[in-house]
């Protein structure tokens, strides 16, 4: 039976959030119709914008786990190594414009609104009508085709094989750790969603994958054989300087490296070192407040625990207040279980999305033997936690807010 809330579900704090662009505010409405896997409006949308440019070519990236940290470290080498850089990531953390850049710019969001003016007439009639990430990728590609941005990073948003990026042809097709995730839409075993993320390697086009459970490393190596396409797994971590910290960052740095590799593109010493040790990328143990903050977007058992190993090699025995957040279909008791290895305490609040779990249903979940207690805030919680070590973790979401606070910065919520 699921536990009543003593804090119910929280509406988006106003405080926060900036008055959005009318058309800002119409492409958020568009989440109304859902996501629908599938590559037909995709499809129709790039033929009809004449996209992507002549000049573009991609680096597809999907996996379950480190997906934006290996498109941050591929975009810094191909920008080191003399590319002009697009980089298409989501969710954002806290403004819409993080989701599309060039180079190390943000879109502007004068060119979202008017881009998305564009756009609104052209599918005013469509059903059925595009997804707004169908929509937002769009504009990506527009806005980067008018920056005259050549070398994209494209980050799939969910699977692979259905993802809108899909539709376009990489240059080179990558794939991070496979876990289980997002099991209502791609399966409930290991092999179903690595069948889902193979759906990105295409006939003839390098594969580039970190290493995989053997299930996950079957079914790639499977459908790169029916592909007829070269595949390659990395088989040791980086060793060089990183601008990310754990070692988990080392294989996803390792993976960058021989994406860019296997895409054409050659880097310099010079280069490499540059690329790899300028990398930031918010909410990836990111620390602040001299580091007795770290915000860390893990929000899955893997990510527990990647962010349990690396804790214990930056802090060694200290433990952490560990304020936590969750969305529904997350396997957040897991993820609960990791962390308790470094966890002094638990404070748990509902993250600001529809799909939050009550903080009292966290609570109901948190092992035996930490002390527990739920905020009806990121605030409140940060309160609670006083000076003592703390880890913010456990949905993206949360840490978007938690940043957007900390940074006195305005809130935009992130539904996709």
């Amino acid at each position: 039976m699921r536990l009543r809330s003593r804090h119910p579900p929280r509406l988006p704090d106003k405080s926060l959030m900036p008055p959005l662009p009318p058309a800002l505010q119409w492409l958020y409405s568009v989440q109304q119709f859902g996501i629908k896997p599938g590559l037909s409006n995709t499809r129709k949308l790039l033929k009809e914008l004449q996209l992507p440019g002549s000049r573009q070519r991609f680096l597809h990236v999907a996996g379950t786990n480190g997906k934006g940290s290996v498109c941050a470290f591929m975009e810094s080498l191909l920008r080191t190594a003399g590319e002009r850089t697009g980089l298409f990531t989501s969710p954002h953390l806290i403004s819409f414009c993080e989701r599309i850049r060039c180079g190390a710019a943000m879109i502007p969001m004068e060119e979202v609104g008017q881009s998305i003016e564009s756009l609104r007439p052209v599918v005013a009639s469509w059903d059925p009508h595009p997804t707004f990430f169908e929509l937002t990728l769009m504009l990506a590609l527009d806005w980067m085709d008018r920056q005259g941005a050549e070398t994209i990073v494209l980050e799939t948003g969910m699977g692979g094989r259905l993802d809108a990026t899909n539709a376009l042809t990489p240059c080179v097709s990558v794939i991070t750790p496979i876990d289980l995730d997002h099991q209502q839409w791609l399966g409930d075993t290991i092999a179903a969603i690595a069948a889902e993320k193979a759906g990105i390697i295409k006939p003839g086009i390098p594969v580039v994958s970190a290493p995989q459970h053997p299930d996950a490393e079957a079914v790639l190596r499977a459908a790169a054989e029916k592909a007829g396409s070269p595949l390659t797994f990395v088989e040791a971590p980086c060793d060089l300087p990183l601008g990310l910290a754990g070692e988990h960052q080392r294989w996803n740095a390792a993976l960058a490296v021989a994406a860019v590799r296997a895409a054409g593109i050659r880097l310099t010493e010079e280069a490499l070192a540059q690329g790899l040790a300028s990398v930031q990328w918010p909410a990836r143990f990111q620390r602040l407040r001299g580091g007795r903050l770290v915000v860390d977007g893990a929000h899955n058992p893997h990510g527990a625990a990647a962010a349990v190993r690396t804790w214990q090699q930056e802090y060694g025995a200290e433990k952490a207040v560990v304020i936590f957040g969750a969305v529904a279909a997350k396997d957040f008791p897991s993820s609960l279980a990791q962390l308790a290895d470094i966890a002094a305490a638990f404070v748990f609040v509902s993250v600001n999305s529809p799909r939050a779990v009550p903080a009292e249903e966290l609570l109901a979940a948190a092992p035996p033997g930490v002390p527990a207690s739920t905020a009806a805030s990121p605030e409140d919680a940060l309160r609670a936690a006083g000076d003592a070590r703390t880890l913010i973790c456990g949905s993206l979401y949360l840490c978007g807010e938690a940043l957007a606070l900390l940074e006195d910065g305005r809130f935009e919520p992130s539904a996709q």
